[in-house]
């Protein structure tokens, strides 16, 4: 179905009753399918649509993230620092949304886009698909997200993505931008992993240990997740700090120094 839909992308042809006879059940999905052929069909993004000065003020509202990474004194920065690509639009994106005093709105934008990404098989398929031409996505990624109440400031991500061939980066730029959300509310996120659950007595034991590293305005939001391949100990990330006390990582150590010794 999926080979399907990108040939009428290409084609352009009959887009509304091919559209409507596909079981799409995400609404994100259909608007994306529908603004994506749409474009397509009315050949919206000819050559000659692109050198107009309409295009130059996308382009400019495009660019608007980008200004924001610069080192503009007017950027807002970021209550914690991530790191990476990912991090970097993450930052952008705080201080855009700062700006626009629409945070909480951004945030719900972004946690919902990421959740749709994650149920729907296709909507990944169609978002990463090398054969849409990048500009028809970005436009596409706009009206959807327009349609789909988002706020414009996460629109523009999404069409500032899509033009540069980085959607594929949305769900590590939607984690930093949460990790930056919960140290702006003063929660520190915490991640531990262990090779098997912890009981109800560790856990506590553990919270009450990590507690103590916090300042008295922050709260703690720990999250626990299971790896066998850790054998046993614990790995923990609690901000921007990472401890490895894993077994795993002691055997990689000794190894390590005996084969350097041989």
């Amino acid at each position: 179905m999926f080979v399907f839909l990108i040939s009428l992308i290409l084609s352009g042809s009959a887009f509304h009753n091919a559209f409507y006879k596909l079981s799409y059940g995400n609404l994100i999905t259909k608007h994306l399918i529908v603004a994506t052929l749409f474009l397509v069909k009315t050949r919206k993004f000819s050559s000659n649509y692109f050198k107009s000065k309409k295009a130059m003020a996308a382009a400019n509202k495009f660019g608007f993230l980008v200004r924001a990474m610069s080192s503009s004194t007017k950027a807002v920065k970021p209550p914690i620092q991530v790191f990476g690509l990912e991090g970097r639009y993450a930052t952008a994106l705080y201080s855009a949304a700062s700006k626009s005093q629409q945070l909480d709105q951004v945030e719900k934008d972004i946690t919902n886009f990421q959740d749709s990404l994650k149920k729907d098989k296709k909507l990944r398929e169609l978002v990463v698909s090398p054969i849409i031409n990048k500009r028809v996505m970005a436009k596409a990624m706009k009206e959807t997200a327009d349609k789909a109440g988002m706020t414009p400031t996460s629109g523009n991500l999404l069409s500032l993505l899509a033009d540069n061939g980085r959607l594929n980066m949305f769900d590590g730029i939607a984690n930093a931008f949460r990790m930056i959300m919960a140290a702006h509310r003063g929660e520190v996120v915490c991640e531990v992993i262990t090779a098997k659950p912890l009981d109800a007595s560790q856990s506590k034991q553990l919270e009450s240990s990590l507690k103590a590293f916090l300042k008295s305005n922050e709260t703690l939001k720990v999250t626990s997740r299971v790896d066998p391949n850790i054998i046993g100990g614990m790995i923990v990330s609690i901000g921007d700090k990472y401890v490895d006390m894993s077994i795993a990582s002691k055997v990689k150590m000794y190894t390590d120094i005996i084969s350097s010794a041989a």
